[in-house]
C-alpha cells in the first residue's frame, strides 16, 4: 500500500512538472507552430529597454502589413542592431520570432521541465532509465536553443 502512494504522489508530481512546462512553452510556441493565417515578417530592432525591444516591421507574407513599431520581449535571443524573422501575435503589435531558432527558444521552458521532472522519475518513482532519457531530452533541447539562438 506504501508503494502504490508512493507511486501515486510521484507519478502526479511528475506529471504536474511536464504540465506546467508544456504550458510554459505553448504559449509562444502556438505561434511560432501553427503560423498558417498569420503575419509574417522581419523586424529591424532599434531600440531595447525594460523587458523589451521595437523596431519597424516589414511584412514578407501576404495580407501583413508594414508597421513602423513592433515589440518583441527583450531576451539573451535579441539584440539591437539585428534583424529577425518574426510572426505577429494577433490583435496587436507584439511579435515573437520564428524559424528554428524562434522555436527551440519557445520550447525552452519545456525543457527546463524534462530536467526537473527526470530527478523526480529517478528518485520517486525508481525509474532510472525513463529519468535518463528524460533528462538527455532536456539537455539536448536546451543546447539546441542555445547554439541556435
Amino acid at each position: 500500500m506504501l508503494r502504490f502512494g508512493r507511486v501515486a504522489a510521484m507519478g502526479t508530481v511528475t506529471a504536474l512538472i511536464l504540465i506546467a512546462g508544456v504550458w510554459a512553452s505553448w504559449g509562444t510556441a502556438q505561434h511560432v507552430l501553427l503560423t498558417k493565417g498569420r503575419e509574417q515578417g522581419t523586424v529591424e530592432v532599434s531600440r531595447c529597454g525594460e523587458g523589451s525591444c521595437s523596431g519597424p516591421y516589414s511584412p514578407v507574407s501576404s495580407g501583413s502589413q508594414t508597421r513602423e513599431r513592433v515589440v518583441i520581449e527583450d531576451s539573451v535571443a535579441v539584440a539591437e542592431g539585428r534583424t529577425y524573422s518574426v510572426v505577429v501575435k494577433p490583435g496587436g503589435e507584439d511579435v515573437v520570432r520564428s524559424g528554428p531558432a524562434g522555436m527551440l527558444y519557445a520550447w525552452v521552458p519545456l525543457g527546463g521541465a524534462l530536467l526537473l521532472a527526470s530527478v523526480v522519475v529517478a528518485g520517486g518513482l525508481r525509474l532510472t532509465r525513463a529519468a535518463w532519457g528524460m533528462a538527455g531530452a532536456g539537455v539536448a533541447l536546451l543546447t539546441a536553443a542555445f547554439f541556435a539562438v
